[in-house]
């Protein structure tokens, strides 16, 4: 086989290799449309105030509207009955879907929260939005997001940011308690988040 030859096919494989560890991308998003935060009470910014939780501050970073739609205290159980009526409400584009926390603090089977997360993204893609995944650590020394977080965002072809949590609630400056950020914490999450989304083709 000639040199020029050998080379070609390397780079063929090179390029398909590349596109097979591409990350799911997200469509580009108008001015006019709409994101909502769907989570529980790290969505819902708890330890800080309500305009330095992480969708307030993401609202202001990539100049779209963001709906705070978090409930502290929020299983994915409870939040499947909740979503319809927001979805029906806001009309999003994009959902970000931040749940799975207080099933762990409850010790909710795995198995149920990854089948309820999978329910999540189905009602949320039937609407007619995309979704972008954000793992939760588990509630432990050094706990980072479950696999199952990773195995739904694969199996669904989904953009998935399981280490933002995980990183703030690492350090110390960033919390309020144990296991919520402060508004410092909340800006770095918002702040990853909204560099994730410029990456995903999102912003």
């Amino acid at each position: 086989m000639h040199a020029a030859s050998r080379f070609f096919i390397a780079v063929c494989v090179a390029f398909l290799l590349a596109a097979c560890d591409r990350a799911p991308t997200l469509p580009k998003l108008d001015s006019h449309d709409v994101i909502v935060a769907f989570g529980d009470s790290l969505t819902h910014g708890t330890g800080a105030s309500e305009d330095t939780a992480y969708p307030a501050v993401l609202e202001t970073l990539t100049g779209r509207t963001v709906i705070n739609a978090g409930v502290p205290g929020d299983t994915t159980s409870s939040a499947l009955q909740r979503l319809p009526a927001v979805l029906a409400e806001h009309e999003p584009r994009l959902v970000l879907l931040c749940l799975g926390g207080n099933d762990m603090l409850r010790k909710q089977p795995e198995s149920a929260t990854e089948n309820n997360l999978r329910l999540l993204v189905q009602t949320i893609r039937a609407s007619g939005a995309e979704v972008m995944l954000i793992g939760v650590p588990e509630p432990k020394l050094f706990g980072g997001a479950p696999d199952f977080y990773g195995r739904v965002a694969e199996d669904m072809g989904l953009p998935l940011e399981q280490d933002i949590f995980s990183d703030v609630l690492k350090d110390n400056r960033l919390k309020s308690d144990p296991i919520h950020a402060n508004a410092a914490g909340y800006r770095v999450v918002a702040e990853r988040l909204a560099e994730f989304l410029r990456e995903a083709g999102a912003l």
